[in-house]
């Protein structure tokens, strides 16, 4: 049986991170969080942005020092104890396969404007299909085909960014409407327009939008030279994730009032229609079906490497770490592909208006993966001697206060996920898949690890 192999180099693992941290959320959840926060999402993204850094940095100290398999999961099982790597490693699962779910539904309903009379679940089959069997090829296949689906978003966010920001500059207005210019951020109720209140509330959303980037630490035990690679790609993308958050937001409402922003679907067509472009409907539809592929194939990816890396310590089935004749792990992506197509029917009857509940579930798991990271990295700090982290190659900045404000600001989210009604349900939702993990733990997986563990000591 064949391991995994290093094939993937810096720039498919910073375009893979960004496949999987910008989809759904920046095209059409980002109308959500500014109907929350109003011009004061910037500053949302901002704080998240920086809290999310943080966490990569964390991840990059563990990945730079152990680049295996299975990364935060591990790091988790290492620095924190077995059940504590074992709720980190599903819950991630738990988050991908959620966010799978939304994308898959999605790109069936983005194939139906133009083909209209197509029933939708022969869509979602087919892309489940494309995207198994693109995660059973060579993994040096599926990097490529991922830097070239994260290149189409990227690009279409530039060209709404340098058009928008044209724009402003020649002070036209749009459609006839209100005219664009900076003023529009302060001009309708304020730059806090909901207060403290509303900012606090776009946190569910804006934590969301930035869910996915992790999947960096699992490249480890793929990537060429990850003590080179997994830094540069860390110090590179969130900022650029930062940049495309914030400067994507402080362009859209200075050209629209926010007041008015997602009343006519996605806030891209609103740019590109307001730019007099006519087809803006059918380019946006290209852009986000880009999104869609990527987003589904690289959070396919990162769930199937997770479960192969805790099937290899006892975590999950043992057939999951089975690798086909090219060292990619077979049996996780059909599992991943099970998952997606057993929960069709059930995304297909989730009508649109839940998407904030879908999103603030997947935040809770999200931040939930982020809040192990950061407790793994101190503990792991802890543990270390004094000439153990001075060799350490990769170091968390600023320690070890800003680890500290990172973990306090990750409590502060899910503490805000149920104070809101609207997002209550994600942590009932949760705490139930905490509580039924940690049984699950107990019951099947303990008893045998500890064995396992015996065996692996005493191999004779």
């Amino acid at each position: 049986m064949k391991t995994l192999q290093r094939h993937l180099g810096a720039r498919h693992i910073r375009f893979l991170a960004l496949g999987s941290a910008i989809g759904t959320g920046l095209f059409y959840g980002s109308a959500s969080a500014i109907q929350l926060a109003g011009p004061a999402v910037i500053l949302a993204y901002i704080i998240g942005g920086a809290a999310v850094y943080m966490v990569m940095r964390a991840l990059g100290e563990m990945a730079v020092r152990q680049p295996v398999s299975g990364s935060f999961g591990r790091y988790a099982s290492d620095n924190l104890g077995p059940l504590a790597g074992f709720l980190t490693g599903w819950t991630y699962i738990l988050e991908m396969v959620i966010v799978c779910l939304a994308d898959v539904t999605a790109f069936g309903i983005y194939m139906g404007f133009w083909f209209p009379d197509v029933p939708q679940w022969i869509w979602v089959l087919g892309i489940v299909l494309m995207i198994c069997g693109l995660n059973l090829c060579h993994v040096k296949v599926f990097g490529e085909m991922e830097f070239w689906l994260a290149l189409v978003k990227i690009l279409a966010i530039a060209a709404m960014i340098v058009g928008g920001t044209v724009v402003l500059f020649l002070g036209v207005s749009m459609n006839g409407e209100h005219a664009a210019g900076f003023s529009n951020l302060w001009a309708h109720g304020g730059f806090l327009p909901n207060g403290i209140g509303g900012l606090i509330a776009s946190l569910a959303v804006v934590m969301f939008a930035y869910g996915g980037i992790e999947i960096i630490g699992i490249t480890g035990g793929e990537a060429k030279n990850p003590e080179t690679v997994i830094p540069k790609a860390i110090n590179a993308v969130p900022m650029r994730i930062l940049l495309f958050y914030v400067l994507t937001m402080c362009v859209l409402m200075a050209i629209f009032p926010w007041t008015g922003i997602g009343s006519k679907g996605s806030p891209f067509v609103q740019i590109f229609s307001g730019l007099g472009i006519s087809s803006a409907a059918a380019i946006l539809n290209v852009i986000v079906i880009s999104a869609a592929i990527s987003a589904i194939n690289s959070n396919i990816f990162g769930a199937g490497r997770m479960m192969y890396g805790m099937a290899e310590h006892g975590q999950a089935p043992r057939i999951f770490s089975a690798t086909s004749r090219h060292g990619v792990p077979w049996v996780t992506v059909l599992v991943m592909a099970g998952a997606l197509l057993g929960g069709v029917v059930l995304n297909y009857l989730i009508p649109q208006e839940v998407f904030l509940i879908i999103a603030s579930i997947a935040t809770f798991a999200t931040v939930w993966v982020w809040l192990m990271i950061l407790l793994s990295q101190v503990a792991m700090r802890r543990r270390l001697s004094a000439e153990e982290i001075r060799a350490l190659k990769f170091k968390v900045p600023l320690w070890p206060v800003a680890p500290a404000l990172a973990i306090a600001f990750m409590l502060f989210v899910i503490g805000v996920l149920g104070y809101f009604e609207d997002t209550r349900i994600a942590l009932y939702v949760g705490t139930g898949w905490i509580v039924l993990m940690s049984i699950a733990y107990y019951a099947g997986v303990k008893p045998n690890l500890g064995g396992r563990l015996a065996q692996e000591t005493n191999p004779s």
